[in-house]
């Protein structure tokens, strides 16, 4: 329910892509957004305010002389309780209409007349050629000159069989880039580094060490940062989760591996959430070729070297980011947590019991820091994600990274 409780004026102009727009509404309604639908005459050649009103369980409107508006004023009424207005498709038409200020229809007359804080999001939709003319490139420059904020377009096939910039993003990526937009940005200009996933020792070319991690959580970590404003990179390990938008993703496989793309990225770095289950050993004598069995009796002899810390390291840098670790424990966790925490140096360390949340999409961390110790409810990794998100920034807001004490002790 990202979007619960508000109030979203969703435009459709003519394009293939208004069959998008069911999807877009339906997902919209799920995340807990009421869904006001306004289409142009183009956009009704393409599907139904039947359809779209079913979806939206909502009256649509398409002329801005609609005599069901009380006053007759439906580019106004229908604005001033919106959130936000999201055009999807936006045709080169309507976009041309926004950069010039056209008020010739009910859409185009709404979006102009709008409360200055009401933003305004378009998603164009149009053929190659007609993206890349300079005029429609000149339109999409002034519109974001004028505030208005583009999410996409995408490449890929288009409805005319010709491939390229232009298409529509899915109903999907438009709800998460629309999430993103509204959400509070307590770390806008920030640039956060996070770590995710297990990684992987080899033993051999075909065989290795590594752990149950998912990712799941440094992944949401990395998607809450980035809606609440900071600028991320994310290094994860042999994971098969998508990457989060917005977000630069660096791929490793060992400890060793993911030390190095650290070090490379941390400097200019304001923040460093190590969540990734970092190996503490690799096999010294790893075998160049594939380890063959002989015999019951003949085993092989594996030995083992430490692996560089990334968060004590990091944490000990001159002018390191603030620093948040993690601890994946299996027992004692209010114990093991406290002690890391002093060990690895840090300002804030985020402990769980690895065994009962490794590959799942449920958490319960325990936040440690100098002053004590508590637990945040059990939850979804996506809600606890955000909640995390959310001290840290509060956390940053004071002077001294390291000495603000938690809400509440235990």
């Amino acid at each position: 329910m990202d979007l619960a409780g508000k109030n979203i004026v969703l435009g459709l102009t003519g394009g293939v892509a208004c069959y998008k727009a069911a999807e877009l509404t339906r997902l919209l309604t799920g995340a807990g957004a009421s869904v006001q639908v306004v289409m142009t005459a183009a956009a009704c050649q393409f599907i139904t305010p039947v359809t779209m009103q079913a979806l939206s369980g909502r009256t649509v409107y398409t002329d801005q002389w609609d005599a069901r508006i009380a006053n007759n004023m439906p580019h106004i009424d229908l604005s001033r309780d919106a959130d936000a207005i999201l055009i999807a498709p936006c045709s080169a038409d309507f976009l041309s209409k926004l950069a010039q200020g056209r008020c010739d229809d009910l859409l185009s007359t709404l979006c102009v007349a709008r409360p200055a804080t009401v933003p305004l999001f378009v998603a164009p939709a149009m053929n190659v050629e007609m993206w890349q003319n300079p005029s429609t490139r000149r339109n999409a420059r002034q519109v974001a000159e004028d505030g208005i904020r583009l999410f996409g377009p995408a490449a890929g096939q288009q409805a005319c069989g010709e491939v390229g910039m232009g298409r529509m993003l899915e109903a999907a990526e438009l709800l998460e880039e629309l999430v993103c937009a509204l959400a509070a940005k307590p770390l806008a200009g920030k640039k956060m580094l996070v770590t995710a996933g297990p990684t992987y020792e080899a033993i051999d070319p075909v065989r290795g060490i590594t752990n149950l991690s998912s990712g799941k959580m440094g992944f949401a970590i990395a998607r809450a940062a980035r809606h609440a404003g900071a600028d991320v990179t994310l290094v994860c390990g042999p994971v098969s989760l998508p990457t989060p938008a917005g977000v630069q993703r660096i791929n490793v496989q060992s400890a060793r591996q993911m030390h190095d793309a650290v070090m490379a990225a941390v400097p200019g770095q304001q923040v460093f959430i190590a969540v990734a289950a970092v190996a503490d050993w690799r096999v010294a004598n790893a075998s160049a070729q594939k380890l063959k069995k002989q015999d019951e009796r003949s085993l092989p002899q594996l030995a083992f070297e430490q692996n560089p810390d990334i968060l004590a390291t990091v944490a000990a840098l001159p002018g390191a980011p603030y620093c948040v670790g993690f601890a994946a424990e299996s027992e004692n966790l209010v114990a093991h947590g406290q002690a890391k925490r002093i060990r690895k140096g840090v300002p804030l360390l985020v402990g769980n019991l690895g065994p009962q949340t490794f590959g799942l999409d449920t958490n319960e961390l325990i936040l440690f820091d100098e002053s004590g110790h508590v637990s945040l409810p059990a939850g979804d990794k996506w809600t606890l994600a955000r909640e995390l998100v959310a001290e840290i920034g509060r956390r940053l807001v004071h002077a001294t990274p390291g000495t603000q004490p938690l809400k509440r002790t235990a």
